[in-house]
């Protein structure tokens, strides 16, 4: 019954019959850097819901590469403004907090060795001497020019 020596049915699948085709993962199928088996596992051990579509691991693991990506190009760019050639907390911070949409996602985060924005109130700074050139005290000194002057 049987042809050249092949087995039919389940029987004949089970052994290594030929070449096994080389696994193709869904990060891959996807284009994602981020493991998409690893997030849907994450997503069914965590009991977030009973059941799990197969398309949510693969946009969670796209969501989570595209906010990783931003953050981590903004730094590097805050990092070569500090002339530095390594990304560290700080600068991951300023990243952060000078963007607008990252800041507000991430404005109950607190980063660990990030330290604070430079800020500093305009009060507490001194006053300018801008006060006496805006009213020179003789019309005379005042039209005179400073080269004229030391000359």
């Amino acid at each position: 019954m049987e042809t050249g020596g092949k087995k039919k049915g389940a029987a004949g699948r089970k052994g290594p019959a030929g070449p096994r085709k080389k696994s193709v993962t869904r990060s891959v199928k996807a284009g994602l850097q981020f493991p998409v088996g690893r997030i849907g596992r994450y997503l069914k051990n965590g009991r977030y819901a009973k059941r799990v579509g197969t398309g949510a691991p693969v946009y969670l693991a796209a969501v989570l590469e595209y906010l990783a990506a931003e953050v981590l190009e903004l730094a590097g760019n805050a990092a070569r403004d500090n002339k530095k050639s390594r990304i560290i907390p700080r600068h991951v911070l300023l990243a952060i907090r000078n963007d607008d949409e990252l800041g507000k996602l991430l404005s109950g985060v607190t980063i660990a060795h990030g330290g604070v924005l430079p800020n500093i109130n305009p009060v507490l700074l001194p006053k300018k001497s801008a006060t006496k050139e805006s009213t020179p005290k003789s019309p005379a000194k005042a039209a005179k020019s400073p080269k004229k002057a030391a000359a």
